[in-house]
């Protein structure tokens, strides 16, 4: 008998999940950049997350930040695809934390966006990651994440 693969647009719906609308750059700059067969995003923060993490930001709360940023993400890539699974694997992801100088836990802040990126591909979810603070980010954002991709071969749009 053979197995059903799970796309995961599928895994996002089991998860009850939905990929949000595109968010309108803040700057002269695209979403993504495609380099052969590598995906580079831009940096994807959210509307609903404001604040600093040490101050008025608590870590559940910024775990759910870095969460919303990679469904940002992972919006701009199906835009980008047409398809989630077209990726081939999660290479990397970058992290930036809007956190005060004595904050410490940027790692578990990140696991919000670690733990979808497996949640959704499973093993092509693992990934390098950092994870660092930053004293200030646009819109005053909690977190804001990029991410870098393989992608299938084929229908590149260049």
């Amino acid at each position: 008998m053979v197995e059903k693969v799970i796309t995961p647009e599928e895994r996002l719906k089991e998860l009850g999940l939905k990929l949000p609308p595109l968010r309108q750059a803040s700057g002269n700059y695209v979403s993504c950049v495609r380099a052969g067969n590598l995906i580079f995003t831009s940096g994807q923060g959210t509307d609903e997350f404001r604040g600093k993490l040490g101050e008025d930001v608590s870590i559940e709360v910024g775990y759910q930040a870095a969460r919303q940023c990679m469904l940002n993400l992972l919006a701009v890539v199906k835009h980008e695809l047409g398809d989630l699974s077209k990726v081939k694997r999660v290479v990397k992801i970058l992290g930036f934390v809007n956190s005060t100088p004595n904050f410490t836990d940027h790692p578990k802040v990140m696991n919000g966006s670690s733990d979808l990126l497996v949640e959704v591909f499973g093993e092509k979810g693992r990934h390098g990651r950092s994870a660092v603070g930053m004293a200030q980010l646009p819109h005053n954002n909690v977190v804001e994440v990029e991410m870098i991709l393989e992608v299938e071969d084929g229908d590149q749009n260049e």
